[in-house]
Formats: structure tokens, C-alpha cells, sequence
């Protein structure tokens, strides 16, 4: 397969395509004015701590407090940290007994300078509560109840692992992982794992042991997937720029009088070549000398036989055009998603989920069975593009055209988690029901590209619908029954939307006409664009002013 990064800068926008044999297969956007928080550092205080949902409330430092499940404490379950790109492997057949190195007594070291809050919130000293018994408990499968050491007031150290969404607050965890090229360091645990996409056991245990010798006592790490067949050197300068990083955290933390940030992850281009430039990309193409640069400088440091890969586009055309992204953007942004076959796809988004509805076209087939398992298949493939594309997260249901033969919805099903293994995303794919719907559930991280790149209309308020124009005519003739009987006023402006405002004074004798004569008023229409397309706007001539409200019912 071939894989290409296309990179794309303007004055307000980064954009990132990442295509799969000249297909776009995933888009990333970013806004100067809408500040990317994944993988931000904070220092926190707990504002609450609410045990009928298993979570706490977390100020750092913005408008809407942060949310903690319990699930996400580190101190409460011994899963391990899980990076936006690779699964770990920490419990395989070929598991090692000394895997986990203890070196909890590193930890106790307390500079003597150090406060007491900085002390708790980088667990160099073990929180004490005011009232052990008032502390939260969690039960896990694995350990049972577990106590939740955290109350109101407490200074946490939290990392953003979910962007914010709707009206639900941005969402951390307390177990920090800083992400590089090779590793992550896991500042507040001590064991190693490996990406499970690391091919073969030899190689997984040869990271693991390359990883204990060059490993600082205190620290854990996961290995990335770009590890493999890396040297100790080469991880050694990966971990060691970690470490560093963490030691400037250490010290904001120490300085910081009030919740805040403390460190900010890599912007948006940066971090795609850190997580995704390994070497099954062919080639990455970027129209910003500076970012070129940047990229060059980062590339040199970390992995410097990857570019001779990177190219800049110095094009008078836009770098989307010419690569055809932007055609393939443009399909993003629809309802209906055309099949190959004649049948087609239509996504609707919901509050609770995401709808896939899949529609035949036409078809030489005269087996509806053939027929149907053919754009099922079609639609299969195009479904889990889109899911990608458009990062749709949480509950996904595909309403799939019914097929008889138990062999078929085992295959469409086997299809559909093909094609989703593909999806840096957690994925999990359920057997289709009686009704011929396939449910998918997919990890949230960030906003959608529907989210990131548009906003609710202010005519509708985010229905997709607006009030008739039959309605508002209704509206208009009880204002105008309400005037006629409190006022003595024969004159009136009447400001609507140019939509409402064509439909209203069309015709011979025109829907205004009628009503002027009605109510005995003369009525001249205005065409506003700042008047909502469902509201009316009513003006007195003689007073020369808003008289709307006086006679609304």
C-alpha cells in the first residue's frame, strides 16, 4: 500500500491528509483560534468528587472543569496507558518475571525546597486525607473496590486524553504519559511495555531489555511501534529528551501557585510526523517552508534516514488541488456517500450516535440475495473509510440491507473488522442483529471533522429544520388580530428574511394584500437578512420604532 503525508498551512489552518494508494484515508485539522488540548499537562485541583457517577471534577485553569473518571486514576487500576497509535503488550505467552521493576524508593527523594502541594501532585509524597473514610471507592474486575485517594481541594497532576464535545467538558487522566518518537515515559509508574505491533517475541524482548538498560530509576516507558530495530543509543536519546521535558514539568509544578498548564504537546504537523512518519510512508509533502524546516530539524534529531523523504512543495497551485484531497474533502462534508455500485451510504449524527443507513442501486442481478451482499460489501468498505475520515466516534449503528444466508452476515461482518483493523482507534465490531444492524462502538479522542469545521446554525439552533413559512403566517395574522384590537395605528413597516418575504407578497392578490385587507392596515413589506428566517420584525411608522413584543400573545 502506498502511503503519503500531505501537508497543508495557510494563515488560520494547518491540515494534514494522510492518503492510502492515492485515497484520502484520514484528515486532521487545526485552528490558531481553536487551541489544540490532547496530550496537555495540567495541574489540576479537584473541584468535586462525585461518587454516583465514579468520577471527579477537575478545575485546570479553564471555564468548564475537566473530568476524571475513576477508571482513569492511576492509583485505582493496573491497566496499562494505551497511546493514540498502538496497543501495548505487557501479559503475552512470552512475559518476563523480573518485566516489572520496582523502583518506587527513587521516588521518595524530596528536594528539600520542594512544597508540600508540589510534593503530593508529583507523587513524591503520599497524599494524606482529611477523612479516610469519606474517600471515594471504585471496584474493578481485576482488584475489586479500590479506594480512590481524592477530595475536594487536592492539587492533581492530569493529561487530556479526550478533546471537549458538545457540552461535555474535556476529559484526563491521572496517568501522565510524554510521547516521543521511539518511547513514552510514564513518569509515575515502573513497568515497560511494548507495542503489540511489534512483529515477532524475539524482538519485543530484545526492546524490553534494551529499554532496562537505558531506563532511569523511577520512570516506566512504553515502546512504540517506530522502535523496531532501533539501537540502545537511539533510545537512550529518546528517553533522555523525556526525561528532560518531565523535569521542566517538575519544576512549573513546583513554581505553580494556581491550576494551570504545564505542558503543551506538540502542535498539530509536528505530532503527525512524531506518531505516524514511520518508514511504510513513502513520502511527505509540505507547502510551508517553515514548516519544512521544522520538520527537517525534528527528523535529523530523532530518525535521519527519513529525510530524504520529506519534500517542499513550492507550487503556484494548492497543494490539495494538485494532489485531488480537496475534491475528496469536499465528499466529507455530505449526507449521501455514493457507492461504487449504484447504491449509496447516508450518515446521520445524533446526540447519542452516529446512523448508517445503506440504500441498493440498480442492479443486473436477479438474486436479491447476490444483490444485497454485493452493496452491503461496498458499503462495508466505504463505511469504515468514513469512520476514519471523519474520526465519527462513540456508538456507530449501520443499518444494512437484509440478507437470508447466516454465511453472508458472517462474511460482511468478518469484512467490516478488516477494514476497521486499519483504525489507529479502539474499535469493537458486534454481530449483526435480527434487523440487519451492525453496531460499532469507537474510541473518542478528538472533535469530528463536522464538529472542527462547522458550527450550529443559528436558524435552525442544530435541527437541520426551520418553521414553515405556513407557520409564520399564522404568527404574523394572530400579531396582526392582537394589534387591531389594543392599538389605533393604521400603518406598519413588516421586516422578514428575503425567503419569507418573496413568498409572502407573490401572487396577484398576495398573502399581505389579504391581510391588510383583513385587518384594515397598511403594510409595507421590507426584506432584512438579519431577521431569522422563522421570526417576524413589525414597525410602527408613526412612532418610528420596534412594536414586535407590545402585541405578541
Amino acid at each position: 500500500m502506498k502511503k503519503e503525508i500531505i501537508i497543508n498551512s495557510a494563515i488560520n489552518e494547518v491540515r494534514v491528509a494522510i492518503t492510502e494508494d492515492a485515497q484520502l484515508a484520514e484528515f486532521y485539522i487545526e485552528f490558531p483560534d481553536k487551541e489544540r488540548y490532547i496530550g496537555n499537562v495540567y495541574l489540576g485541583k479537584v473541584n468535586k468528587v462525585v461518587t454516583g457517577i465514579n468520577a471527579a471534577f477537575i478545575d485546570i485553569g479553564m471555564e468548564q472543569d475537566a473530568f476524571l473518571h475513576f477508571s482513569d486514576v492511576d492509583e485505582s487500576l493496573e491497566n496499562t496507558f494505551y497511546t493514540d497509535e498502538d496497543d501495548v503488550d505487557d501479559t503475552d505467552e512470552n512475559f518476563d518475571e523480573d518485566f516489572v521493576e520496582d523502583k518506587s524508593p527513587q521516588k521518595a527523594n524530596i528536594k528539600k525546597y520542594m512544597n508540600e502541594t508540589a510534593a503530593v501532585a508529583l507523587r513524591k509524597e503520599q497524599f494524606t486525607p482529611g477523612d479516610a473514610n469519606k474517600l471515594a471507592t471504585f471496584k474493578t474486575k481485576r482488584s475489586g473496590e479500590v479506594l480512590i485517594n481524592l477530595e475536594s481541594k487536592q492539587d492533581v497532576l492530569v493529561q487530556v486524553i479526550r478533546e471537549a464535545y458538545g457540552n461535555k467538558g474535556m476529559k484526563v487522566t491521572t496517568k501522565i504519559a510524554i510521547p516521543g518518537r521511539y518511547t513514552v515515559l510514564l513518569p509515575f509508574d515502573d513497568m515497560i511495555g511494548v507495542s503489540k505491533k511489534t512483529p515477532t517475541a524475539l524482538e519485543r524482548r530484545r526492546l524490553r531489555q534494551l529499554a532496562r538498560n537505558v531506563l532511569p530509576n523511577g520512570y516506566g516507558c512504553i515502546i512504540r511501534t517506530a522502535a523496531q530495530g532501533k539501537s540502545e543509543d537511539e533510545l537512550r536519546r529518546d528517553l533522555r529528551h523525556l526525561v528532560n521535558i518531565w523535569k521542566e514539568i517538575e519544576l512549573k509544578v513546583e513554581k505553580a501557585k494556581k491550576p494551570m498548564l504545564v505542558y503543551q504537546d506538540l502542535g498539530l504537523a509536528t505530532s503527525v510526523i512524531r506518531d505516524l512518519f514511520q518508514s511504510d510512508v513513502e513520502r511527505v509533502v509540505v507547502d510551508s517552508k517553515k514548516l519544512y524546516k521544522e520538520i527537517v530539524a525534528y527528523l535529523k534529531s530523532v530518525s535521519p534516514h527519513l529525510v530524504d523523504k520529506v519534500e517542499y512543495y513550492a507550487g503556484q497551485s494548492s497543494i490539495f488541488e494538485v494532489y485531488g484531497i480537496e475534491k475528496e474533502l469536499a465528499k466529507t462534508y455530505r449526507r449521501s456517500v455514493a457507492l461504487p455500485g449504484g447504491g449509496d451510504i447516508v450518515i446521520d449524527r445524533t446526540e447519542a450516535m452516529t446512523v448508517v443507513d445503506v440504500n441498493s442501486g440498480r442492479s443486473n442481478d436477479n438474486e436479491q440475495e447476490k444483490n444485497a451482499m454485493k452493496t452491503n460489501l461496498e458499503a462495508c468498505r466505504e463505511i469504515a473509510r468514513q469512520i476514519r475520515l471523519r474520526d465519527i466516534a462513540g456508538i456507530i449503528i449501520c443499518d444494512f440491507i437484509d440478507m437470508t444466508t447466516e454465511s453472508n452476515r458472517k462474511k460482511l461482518l468478518h469484512e467490516m473488522r478488516r477494514e476497521l483493523s486499519r483504525d489507529r482507534a479502539k474499535t469493537v465490531t458486534y454481530p449483526l442483529t435480527q434487523l440487519g444492524l451492525l453496531q460499532i462502538t469507537r474510541q473518542r479522542i478528538n472533535q469530528n471533522i463536522e464538529e472542527k469545521t462547522s458550527e450550529e446554525c443559528p436558524m435552525c439552533n442544530g435541527t437541520g429544520r426551520v418553521t414553515s413559512r405556513a407557520v409564520l403566517l399564522n404568527s404574523i395574522e394572530r400579531w396582526l388580530r392582537n394589534f387591531r384590537k389594543k392599538s389605533r395605528e393604521f400603518k406598519l413597516v413588516l421586516q422578514l428574511h428575503p425567503h419569507v418575504a418573496s413568498h409572502i407578497t407573490e401572487g396577484t392578490i398576495s398573502t399581505i394584500s389579504k391581510l391588510m385587507l383583513k385587518y384594515f392596515v397598511k403594510i409595507t413589506v421590507q426584506q432584512n437578512d438579519t431577521v431569522p428566517i422563522d421570526k417576524f420584525r413589525f414597525l410602527s411608522v408613526r412612532r418610528q420604532k420596534d412594536i414586535t413584543y407590545e402585541f405578541i400573545n
